[in-house]
């Protein structure tokens, strides 16, 4: 994004305030005023991977401050990703808080994905909740882009059942701008959200959806990885993500307190 030569004021009468905020809100350089946290802003930081990242150093990435990663499990009714056991194992042993996902697929039952998704996936009390990665599938060849919304939601409520019954926590999910427009607009409240937006804050994409991890940058560069990885910021102090974490240990599913959004109220 192009940064702002201009004062607040002379772009407040050119674009009214409204605008103002959101064009604050997707720049890319500081401004004093901007209203919206910078994702280095935020105390707790993280990263989600996948066989694209090769064969990670887990120590280096825990020695450069990552606090937690997300691992890709598995995809649809029968793909498992090859460095999930590596990189689960791995993340653990080198000190890393780590938790698996699971890239839904809409044109296989959710029922089978769940059962594939349980089977390859430890149930590990130390992890973080398992995620439901609900995206449109536009590069599949063999299944629509997008499938009716009511069906959607029903699938999804199918796997995030399955996820919570297998794993005792409540689930967390992860979704992109459109799809979150497309399907979640009011659904699935209870649960964690872990949204993407690479350009401007979650605020400005989502409204007054009340956020918990923001996947910031695909471009991101880690200690321990080559080549790119995605960011991700946990919307809480360090404190909050240490009691999140016990809280997920001790109370299991729903006695598990969300994180906090500072910028729905």
């Amino acid at each position: 994004m192009h940064c702002f030569s201009r004062s607040l004021s002379a772009l407040g009468s050119i674009f009214g305030l409204g605008s103002l905020l959101v064009l604050a809100g997707c720049a890319g350089s500081v401004m004093e005023d901007d209203p919206f946290p910078r994702p280095t802003d935020y105390e707790v930081s993280g990263i989600d991977v996948s066989k694209y990242q090769g064969d990670i150093d887990w120590d280096s990435v825990h020695k450069s401050g990552v606090r937690f990663a997300w691992i890709k499990a598995t995809e649809g009714g029968d793909r498992l990703d090859e460095k999930f056991g590596r990189n689960w194992t791995l993340a653990k042993d080198a000190g890393v808080t780590r938790g698996a996902y699971h890239f839904a697929y809409w044109c296989r039952p959710m029922e089978e994905q769940a059962a594939w998704f349980t089977a390859n996936v430890p149930n590990d009390p130390d992890a973080l909740p398992p995620v439901l990665d609900v995206e449109w599938n536009g590069q599949s060849k063999t299944c629509p882009k997008r499938v009716p919304r009511d069906y959607a939601i029903a699938q999804m409520k199918i796997m995030l059942a399955a996820m919570e019954r297998a794993y005792g926590k409540r689930p967390v999910i992860y979704t992109s701008i459109d799809f979150h427009r497309d399907v979640m607009q009011g659904e699935f409240t209870d649960y964690p959200i872990w949204v993407r937006s690479v350009k401007c804050h979650p605020a400005i994409r989502y409204g007054q959806r009340r956020w918990h991890f923001w996947q910031h940058t695909a471009e991101g560069h880690v200690a321990g990885i080559r080549g790119y990885v995605d960011r991700n910021a946990f919307n809480g102090t360090m404190s909050e993500w240490q009691s999140w974490l016990a809280d997920i240990k001790s109370a299991g599913s729903r006695g598990a307190s969300l994180p906090r959004n500072p910028q729905a109220s």
